[in-house]
């Protein structure tokens, strides 16, 4: 049997290795660009939340889209979105322009995360999705590891704008890879019979379309119990996530001290295990147990609550003053957390019913990339009244037990909700015999 399916969630982990490109490039060539532009702290800081603005608030109207057109068109769409803010961006000519390029930045990723989710529901059956998502959500981490040090050679050797240039170019690269080989599982020519059937039997999603508006599927959703546990869950750990994404470098160099180069080296530290962890236990060890007959619920419930009991070792590093410790309780909690990750993603292609994955994706991202507005600003208000993190970790554990509370006591099942048509027909049925 051919691998076609894996040819897809390898393209669409490329996807997300070129994504977070986009995103770091700010980040890493700040400094210069500020510098440039004559921008103040404060511009600084809203040129740097600009991205999560658009890509939060976005994250439910491009899961509803995404049910409504698909993913190849969406994807489409928003790859060739994105690929222009980063060519806007290094041609700006001041601060406005860059500006309107982050948040065009993030309407042209917000479908990506919702969009991939929808598609390994499409192209994978119930027992492998685990490490389908595991595989393409895991190189968020690892292009953390990998694109600061990139993006800065390039910075280093022809300027902030040609950061902007390169990722612009990876994209547009990315834009022809994806117009090409992306197709949804019923019209892939290259997609053989027997890897279809396969797919289908093993209890992959059916494309298709809500036959309801976007605000019943909306509603409907948002009276689950299930829906909101995720939520609840997946915002927890978003919380700890971007507290890291945005403020680890300058922990080590503040708090510990440390050059700008070397904070570099022992960030990148955790974001390795994150993704090995990711890639291991939240991927691969998941399926295993699942095909090995053990219960689909009570093992996800499991790795997610074992996940987010170990996030809360980053309380150790509150309490240290030393950078090794500190760094190892950082990446005992980020691994631990980033497991969680690939979890939360695949629960909407078990539960939703058909045509709402990416709506219910909208939903759990939307909660999740909330904090990236959320996590920044606390911890940085936390920091400048008390000089120290201590207290911003301490909140980010608190996060995580609200998390946990969710998942063991709201998240009861991983089986599907049940369709609207179902639940208005059964009504009516119900009402009848009680005539």
């Amino acid at each position: 049997m051919k691998k076609r399916r894996w040819a897809m969630v390898s393209l669409i982990a490329i996807g997300v290795i070129i994504n977070y490109f986009d995103r770091i490039n700010m980040s890493v060539g700040v400094k210069p660009m500020s510098e440039e532009f004559h921008l103040s702290a404060g511009q600084v800081g809203i040129l740097l939340s600009a991205f999560a603005w658009s890509y939060a608030i976005l994250q439910i109207p491009a899961g509803t889209i995404l049910d409504k057109i698909g993913v190849k068109w969406v994807s489409r769409i928003g790859t060739i979105i994105w690929t222009i803010a980063c060519l806007l961006t290094a041609v700006a000519s001041g601060q406005g322009l860059v500006m309107l390029s982050r948040v065009l930045l993030g309407i042209g990723e917000a479908p990506y995360f919702p969009g991939a989710a929808k598609a390994i529901g499409y192209w994978f059956p119930r027992n492998e999705r685990g490490t389908a998502i595991a595989l393409y959500d895991a190189q968020s981490k690892f292009s953390n590891a990998i694109g600061t040090p990139i993006i800065a050679l390039v910075i280093m050797l022809w300027g902030w704008r040609a950061a902007f240039y390169v990722t612009a170019a990876f994209s547009l690269i990315y834009v022809i890879a994806f117009w090409i080989m992306y197709r949804d599982p019923h019209e892939d020519k290259r997609l053989s019979k027997e890897e279809y059937n396969y797919i289908m039997e093993g209890g992959a999603q059916q494309p298709g379309e809500s036959s309801r508006n976007v605000w019943q599927d909306l509603g409907y959703l948002l009276t689950k119990r299930k829906v909101w546990a995720t939520f609840i869950g997946f915002a927890a750990y978003g919380y700890s996530w971007f507290l890291f994404l945005t403020w680890l470098p300058g922990y080590l160099a503040t708090e510990m001290h440390m050059s700008v180069l070397k904070s570099g080296w022992y960030s990148a530290v955790p974001w390795l295990v994150g993704t090995a962890s990711e890639l291991l236990i939240g991927g691969w060890l998941v399926d295993y147990l699942v095909k090995k007959g053990h219960d689909l619920t009570r093992v996800r419930k499991t790795t997610l609550v074992i996940g987010m009991l170990l996030g809360l070792t980053v309380i150790g590093a509150a309490f240290t003053r030393n950078p090794n410790i500190a760094i190892i309780c950082i990446s005992i909690a980020l691994g631990g957390l980033v497991i969680t990750s690939s979890i939360a993603y695949s629960i909407p292609t078990f539960v939703a019913p058909k045509g709402m994955v990416g709506t219910m994706t909208g939903i759990l991202t939307f909660g999740n990339n909330a904090m990236a507005i959320l996590a920044p600003i606390v911890t940085g208000f936390i920091v400048q009244a008390t000089n120290s993190f201590m207290y911003a970790f301490l909140v980010a554990a608190l996060f995580l037990l609200v998390g946990i509370f969710s998942y063991v006591f709201l998240l009861k099942d991983l089986n599907p909700i049940e369709p609207m048509e179902e639940l208005t027909v059964k009504t009516a049925r119900q009402s009848i015999t009680n005539l």
